[in-house]
């Protein structure tokens, strides 16, 4: 199945592909998607388990020992906690962000579904998320699954990439043009 898919090579390719095949024959895909989401945050959110994640200068048995009481304290257990584990003590936890995408690229093509990275200004409410996956429903015929980013230098507007397609409706790109085109005129 990776080979299919160009977005999951390499070395978290590889481990992506064996849990989602795992977690496939244990029928547990949507736990083991919603528990790696929850370490995803914890790891956004933690400039420490970063740190802990990447760098070289932790033995494994300190990641292991630091991950267990993280992995017991954030309620994430079975076939996810045991893949943490297995990358903690196979040296791979640094690739554990570029795996977690890997598996969602492979969970979204098993549902049949699109996955759009979507970047806005602030924050979007339940309406316009839902509206924004309706409307690119319409587009790709598939379901939506959104990855939001938020990242204020584009003023307003969004962006949003879908596949190979991308869409840059952001203020900055149109102040841009604007003072592109007052540079040729002038």
């Amino acid at each position: 199945m990776a080979a299919e898919d160009p977005s999951v090579s390499g070395v978290s390719g590889r481990y992506a592909t064996a849990l989602f095949e795992l977690a496939r024959d244990e029928k547990s895909i949507d736990a083991v998607k919603a528990d790696l989401d929850k370490f995803e945050a914890m790891l956004n959110e933690s400039a420490d388990l970063k740190r802990l994640v990447r760098s070289p200068v932790f033995s494994a048995e300190a990641q292991a020992k630091a991950l267990n009481a993280l992995l017991d304290k954030a309620g994430i257990t079975g076939t996810s906690a045991k893949f943490l584990k297995v990358l903690t003590a196979n040296r791979r936890l640094f690739a554990v962000a570029d795996v977690i995408r890997a598996f969602r690229a492979l969970v979204a093509k098993f549902k049949g579904e699109a996955t759009a990275d979507v970047t806005v200004a602030e924050q979007l409410n339940e309406k316009n998320l839902d509206a924004l996956k309706t409307a690119l429903k319409s587009v790709t015929g598939k379901d939506v699954a959104l990855n939001v980013k938020v990242d204020p230098s584009i003023i307003g507007g969004l962006v949003v990439k879908l596949g190979s397609r991308m869409v840059d409706s952001s203020l900055r790109t149109k102040l841009n043009s604007i003072k592109h085109a007052m540079k040729e005129a002038g």
